[in-house]
Parts: C-alpha cells; sequence; structure tokens
C-alpha cells in the first residue's frame, strides 16, 4: 500500500516537471514577445508624432491595432503638454527660450480624442511641445494566470505588460 502512495505522488510530480513548468516558460516567453511588441509599437507611435507633429484618429487606431495583435487588452493613456506661447511674463527677461520660463498646459486621452475624433481631423502640435503615451495591460495572460495558480504572487492591480514613452515634438504640424 505505501510503495503505491509513493507510485502516485512521483507520477504527479512527473507529470508538473513534464508538462506545468514547460508551460510556465512558454506563457513566460508569449510574455516578453508582447512585452516587446507594445514597447516597439508605443516608441514608433511617440516618435512618429513628434517628429511629423501631426496626431490623427488614424495614428491612433493603427497603434491601437498594433498593440492590440498580441491577444491582450490595454490602457493606452495619453498626454500632451502644450507650449504656452503668451504665459504672460512679468519679467524683464521675457525670452521664451530660458529654461524655467516656459509655461505648458496639459491635454489628457479623453480631450486628445475628442480633438481628433473625426476622421480627416488632424491635431497640429508645434515644436516644444510634449507627447507622452503610457500603455497597460489590463487582462490576465495565460502566465499571470500559471503564476497565480502555483504560487499567488499577483494581486489584482498588477500589471505584466506595460510601455512608456514621451519626447518633445520637433516639427510643426498643419492640421485641417
Amino acid at each position: 500500500m505505501g510503495d503505491s502512495v509513493i507510485t502516485v505522488v512521483a507520477i504527479v510530480l512527473a507529470a508538473i516537471l513534464m508538462f506545468a513548468f514547460p508551460l510556465m516558460t512558454m506563457t513566460d516567453r508569449t510574455d516578453d514577445v508582447s512585452q516587446l511588441t507594445v514597447d516597439t509599437a508605443t516608441t514608433e507611435f511617440v516618435d512618429d508624432v513628434r517628429t511629423t507633429g501631426k496626431l490623427t484618429m488614424e495614428k491612433y487606431g493603427k497603434f491601437v491595432e498594433n498593440i492590440s495583435s498580441t491577444g491582450n487588452t490595454y490602457d493606452v493613456e495619453m498626454e500632451l503638454k502644450v507650449l504656452d506661447e503668451n504665459p504672460g511674463k512679468k519679467t524683464t527677461q521675457a525670452q521664451s527660450t530660458k529654461i524655467g520660463e516656459n509655461v505648458y498646459y496639459s491635454w489628457y486621452t479623453s480631450q486628445i480624442l475628442d480633438a481628433i475624433q473625426d476622421k480627416g481631423t488632424v491635431l497640429a502640435l508645434k515644436e516644444g511641445d510634449i507627447f507622452s503615451t503610457s500603455v497597460k495591460n489590463t487582462n490576465n495572460t495565460m502566465g499571470q494566470q500559471l503564476k497565480n495558480f502555483f504560487y499567488s504572487v499577483s494581486g489584482n492591480d498588477t500589471y505584466t505588460i506595460a510601455a512608456e514613452h514621451a519626447g518633445i515634438v520637433t516639427a510643426n504640424g498643419t492640421g485641417k
């Protein structure tokens, strides 16, 4: 009787070693590929907006389509810091190129999407504006689910795939 219990335990451990750990390794690699895809797409999106000075619904839609191709769902947050051309400085040194004297006001995701909602509408940025995008996955990936099952290490607020990129706009865009 004792030998059969040990045999069953050995078979269960062998099954875990043969199937569960390789599966966890594969799902971790899938998460790594998704991370790389999202990171690359975010960098390309922000750099395209920065260098052209234009943001359109087509660019945004293509970006969302690229990151969604990983099979995960994402929360995309954008921020546009617009350089105020008339900050109303009350100093004798009124050069806008001096550090510390530039004034920015921010547009966030909902405001940006409202501005570009219509097809063909271009949100024109100007040189000196700052554009940033942040992406985080909102679903549990298979790798997260397996880790939660075996290790119980993740909570509800954790994410494994995230990317962030920002930069200063280098070209003036022209809108319609």
